[in-house]
């Protein structure tokens, strides 16, 4: 697989199956190349990535990320070699480490040192017995600290930094270099009322600010404690999310890709402040308009 240049990363966890047939399908009406979701404590990640790939023709599908604690290394490695295999070579298998709470509480695991646990997995991926062999191999990391990005570039395809900005994908395309992958995700919101905007910034991002993962990445970005506190301060909420006209929102991107980004995946969060995809945003900045 080649990755192409756009994506839609979305949450899936509310969506019954008719809501996720149709975001699959209208995703790939509009041309964008891959679709993003997310694992947490609602639908599995492979089998959802099976069912999205059932229901779409053309459009990649990639887990955003599919938590190393939800499933052993050689399942992983059985799971992208299937739905590669069964679906001619368009899903890309996305690999995390998850949140402490996430792993120890919900899943009953020991969380272990993030790198060196990740490394450890890779490493039985790599060397699992697997008697179907896919065209490719199409895996990426959740990848937000220099070591994790090091490890992403040494061993698989790229990286998927969730919640930066372009300069951090600028810090993550030295380290990964010409050749890997660098997809990066951007919340939008598509309003020019900038109380609302940050109202919905605020709210799609409170979950993130309690999770230590997050903010230390923040803080490595030069945004500080005060900008952390709270709901988050107005200068980083409009770090996180875009928000304005199209073409205020296509500036944010453009600044991922001049920052070395070679693919781009917004999160369209709804002006309404439901979770329900935004299509008005994604009929605005799909690839063929933009």
């Amino acid at each position: 697989m080649k990755i192409r240049k756009h994506g839609v990363w979305f949450s899936t966890n509310g969506l019954a199956k008719t809501k996720l047939a149709e975001l699959a399908q209208g995703v790939e009406r509009l041309n964008y190349d891959v679709l993003w979701y997310p694992e947490s404590l609602s639908y599995e990640s492979l089998s959802l990535g099976g069912f999205l790939l059932g229901q779409t023709e053309r459009l990649c599908v990639g887990s955003g990320i599919a938590n190393i604690y939800a499933r052993d290394a050689l399942t992983a490695m059985s799971g992208h070699n299937t739905l590669n295999c069964l679906y001619n070579d368009r899903f890309i298998l996305g690999l995390g480490v998850s949140h402490i709470p996430l792993v120890e509480t919900q899943r009953g695991h020991n969380y272990g040192k993030p790198v060196a646990t990740m490394r450890a997995y890779l490493e039985a991926m790599a060397s699992a017995n697997i008697a179907i062999t896919p065209p490719a191999r199409n895996i990426v990391l959740a990848a937000l600290g220099p070591n994790m990005l090091a490890l992403s570039r040494d061993q698989t395809e790229g990286a998927l930094p969730y919640c930066v900005t372009p300069e951090h994908t600028a810090m993550a395309k030295d380290i990964l270099g010409a050749d890997s992958w660098l997809c990066v995700e951007q919340k939008i919101c598509l309003t020019t009322d900038s109380t609302q905007a940050k109202a919905i910034a605020a709210e799609g991002l409170a979950r993130y600010l309690a999770l230590p993962n997050y903010r230390n990445n923040w803080l490595r970005l030069g945004f500080t404690e005060e900008d952390l506190s709270g709901q988050g301060s107005d200068r980083f909420l409009d770090a996180m999310v875009a928000s304005g006209n199209a073409d205020a929102i296509q500036t944010r991107l453009k600044a991922h890709f001049d920052a070395g980004a070679s693919h781009v995946c917004i999160q369209p969060l709804n002006p309404d402040g439901s979770a329900t995809p935004d299509w008005n945003a994604l009929e605005a900045l799909a690839p063929g308009k933009r």
